[in-house]
């Protein structure tokens, strides 16, 4: 299953996001704090627990300077996936960026958290334009 998210613009250069992001605990402000609980972050990522009580943890793999950050599941994830956040300057003063997904599931699990991880991606988006507002 592959999850890409429409590009949206960011009021922030490439560098300040991908700063931004780099940060593990910074993640948490892109989260809806209704929907999550028990979010803790060390240098290596972050990890949260989902309605529901599924753990989710984002382990950094790579990244490359002010154009792309690469997740991965970490121990305690329901599945295998990825997650890719691509960066790309459009001005001196400004991005747009877009969320990637990839995970290794069935359909039967494809139905139930493609429509909820859509959602998240989404709020996550917005709340990161809303930072650099």
């Amino acid at each position: 299953m592959l999850l890409k998210t429409d590009s949206s613009p960011v009021n922030a250069s490439a560098q300040k996001v991908f700063e931004f992001l780099s940060d593990a605990k910074n993640i948490e402000h892109l989260l809806p704090t209704d929907k999550i609980s028990d979010f803790q972050s060390d240098e290596q990522g972050c990890s949260f627990k989902a309605q529901g009580g599924i753990v989710i943890p984002l382990i950094y793999v790579s990244k490359e300077a002010n154009t792309k950050i690469l997740m991965e599941s970490g121990d305690k994830a329901p599945f295998s996936y990825t997650l890719s956040i691509i960066l790309k300057e459009t001005s001196e003063t400004t991005c747009e960026g877009h969320i990637e997904f990839e995970a290794k599931i069935n359909m039967f699990m494809k139905m139930m958290v493609e429509k909820p991880l859509t959602s998240l991606f989404g709020v996550m988006t917005k709340n990161l334009q809303k930072q650099f507002d």
